[in-house]
């Protein structure tokens, strides 16, 4: 464990989104930059806390910001089950049912529904090669890979497969290897997707930086666009992971994405993990 004495009495909060968990660092009144090397120790599922990705939230009311971080200690460009659940904190916070958050991917807007599920537009998918981004000569539309698979961006990079029963999808052994594949020169999440029922799809992913997960935000949000795209559902979908079922609604504004959040419990991290004398 390094020295991390900088961030003494640093307080977090554990959420998570349909299993996707999240580690919360409340930052609006400041504090030291999060570094690769502490968000790799608070990510360790044994020796820290534990996480699918980290969320550093600044800013004030009007602006508030999110940064989010992989277990790895890499940066992810986009998080959507963690932007709702923050979003569902701010909300409860301020006693308000809309809001925006900024982020990598832009301003996004969050709001609270009747029956109480956030939901977020996680902005349009983009399709180009730079954006994805995905190496100059790939079709991102039918991928160079067994399998065909569509590659997209919700902020970040995606890769979708369409299989006959996503049950049975070697995430470990397949995911893992596509993730660092050439074509995607900043590597990419992995998802296989396969209809269960009338605009119903199941999921299951490989983030990257952290590898399989419960459920994935932006990864719903791509699975629905591919399977729109191709023709296999309508734009409104169900998606069923493995940590439970999101709700995607490909808009003309964006993609929104809503489900359950949670909020797990509240903690400081402690001296001896910290590096300080006890």
């Amino acid at each position: 464990m390094g020295d991390f004495s900088a961030y003494a009495g640093l307080a977090f909060r554990k959420m998570h989104g349909a299993g996707n968990d999240f580690v919360v660092l409340d930052q609006r009144r400041g504090g030291a930059p999060v570094t690769a090397e502490l968000a790799r120790a608070i990510g360790d599922r044994h020796r820290g806390v534990g996480f699918d990705q980290l969320a550093i939230l600044t800013g004030a009311p009007g602006a508030y910001k999110l940064a989010f971080m992989n277990p790895d200690g890499s940066v992810a460009g986009a998080c959507g089950n963690a932007t709702r659940c923050v979003a569902d904190w701010l909300m409860t916070e301020a006693g308000t049912s809309d809001l925006n958050l900024g982020t990598a991917r832009g301003d996004l807007r969050a709001v609270r529904d009747a029956s109480g599920l956030v939901g977020v537009n996680m902005g349009k998918p983009l399709f180009n090669n730079e954006d994805i981004p995905l190496s100059d000569e790939a079709d991102p539309s039918e991928l160079p890979l067994t399998g065909a698979p569509m590659a997209l961006s919700m902020g970040n990079p995606h890769c979708v497969f369409v299989v006959p029963d996503a049950e049975v999808a070697d995430l470990v052994g397949d995911g893992s290897i596509i993730e660092t594949n050439p074509l995607f020169p900043k590597k990419t999440n992995v998802e296989y997707i396969s209809l269960l029922a009338p605009n119903r799809l199941r999921m299951r992913v490989w983030e990257r930086g952290t590898g399989v997960t419960l459920a994935c935000g932006s990864g719903a949000c791509a699975a629905a666009v591919v399977a729109a795209t191709k023709g296999l559902t309508a734009r409104q979908v169900e998606i069923v992971a493995d940590g439970g079922t999101l709700s995607v609604d490909w808009r003309d504004d964006g993609v929104w994405l809503s489900g359950p959040t949670a909020h797990v419990f509240d903690g400081v991290l402690g001296d001896s993990f910290l590096g300080l004398a006890t």
